[in-house]
């Protein structure tokens, strides 16, 4: 395929998207006003998120957080309580970095140019190309992974969309076709088009625009583009924790503020390492992390929870002090409390704790 496009080509796919577009575009709320604020918020929502799944998160995010200055002003504890359930925790501290930065340097706006955005935490190339050309009408293309699976459709690419090589001629195409003075509504048509009709399975392609000109489709390779890279096989880390109970009251912990799940609250415990049962691991954990001697006295629930790149098995259980009077001395964790059961939701958690959080209830 040659890297420039014909005019022909072009024109075809502008005005069949656009014209599409304007009849069958979502109805989004950050749509009403593109205002760069809610934009923003709904594109660091949406990456590795559906739309179905953040709208409730956005809702509830934009009554408390209706600007850049209301984010700045909050504990990073209320919003990771706020974002608590969303996952991939790391795009909601961006958010509240960046709603400083911009507060302390910008007016609490986001910037309108490229350089600017590019250096605030957590927004990349495409994220900034969202912005700018939804918020602010600048011609600068985008590429999710919505836009690779149209473009490797549409022009039957028939290498790994993650490659380098893909990506920077995906990208050249996308700035290729992108109308001047249009670039957003050609870029939200085309997620659009990604997210509804060229599905990753069993796209519609009878309802696509750009069907009289795809290659993939005339050709019969729909069903095998995009290509991915070879995946690598899941790894399955059982984990057990514990509830420790203490009169009313139950410990929970709190991670650093670096690595997975970054200043998180969580039940204490760790890995089960080779050769240890769930039990064991856990008194051993408790010992070694909080200098805490516990015994196990039921178990709770197995929770199974996926994440990217591996899939956590959480046996939990109740657990009690051996002796009563003990204090605990925190080894990794940066803080531990005593909460009582009912204050547990006031804490932000991860998924498979919040699971366990819901049986506690039950």
């Amino acid at each position: 395929m040659d890297s420039s496009l014909s005019p022909l080509l072009i024109q075809f796919v502008r005005e069949r998207l656009l014209a599409w577009f304007r009849a069958n575009g979502r109805d989004l709320p950050w749509r009403i006003s593109h205002h760069p604020y809610e934009v923003w918020i709904s594109e660091m929502m949406l990456q590795q998120t559906q739309v179905r799944t953040m709208l409730s998160y956005y809702h509830r995010w934009m009554d408390r957080f209706p600007n850049v200055d209301s984010i700045a002003a909050a504990s990073q504890e209320e919003i990771l309580r706020l974002w608590a359930g969303l996952g991939y925790y790391s795009r909601a501290l961006h958010i509240h970095r960046t709603a400083r930065i911009l507060a302390e340097k910008h007016g609490g706006r986001l910037p309108a140019n490229a350089e600017e955005l590019l250096a605030l935490p957590g927004i990349g190339a495409y994220t900034a190309g969202a912005i700018l050309s939804i918020a602010f009408n600048k011609d600068c293309p985008v590429v999710d992974g919505n836009v690779e699976r149209v473009f490797s459709r549409f022009f039957d690419l028939a290498e790994p969309v993650k490659e380098k090589s893909a990506r920077h001629r995906i990208w050249n195409m996308a700035a290729e076709l992108l109308p001047k003075g249009a670039a957003g509504l050609f870029n939200q048509a085309l997620m659009d088009l990604g997210a509804t009709v060229c599905l990753p399975r069993n796209p519609r392609c009878g309802d696509c625009p750009l069907k009289d000109c795809c290659q993939a489709l005339e050709k019969g390779t729909v069903g095998s583009r995009p290509v991915s890279a070879d995946k690598k096989s899941t790894r399955r880390i059982h984990v057990a924790v514990g509830v420790l109970e203490h009169g009313s009251r139950i410990l929970i912990q709190k991670r650093p503020p670096s690595g997975l799940m970054a200043n998180l609250w969580e039940f204490p415990g760790g890995k089960v390492a080779d050769g240890e049962t769930p039990e064991e691991a856990l008194v051993r954990e408790f010992k070694e992390e909080l200098e805490l001697h516990v015994f196990c006295r039921d178990a709770i629930a197995r929770i199974n929870h996926g994440y990217t790149t591996f899939r956590v098995v959480l046996h939990a259980f109740r657990c009690s002090l051996h002796g009563g009077d003990q204090h605990f001395s925190l080894r990794s964790a940066v803080e531990a409390r005593w909460v009582r059961r009912r204050d547990l939701d006031s804490y932000p958690f991860p998924a498979a704790n919040r699971k366990l959080i819901q049986m506690l209830r039950g």
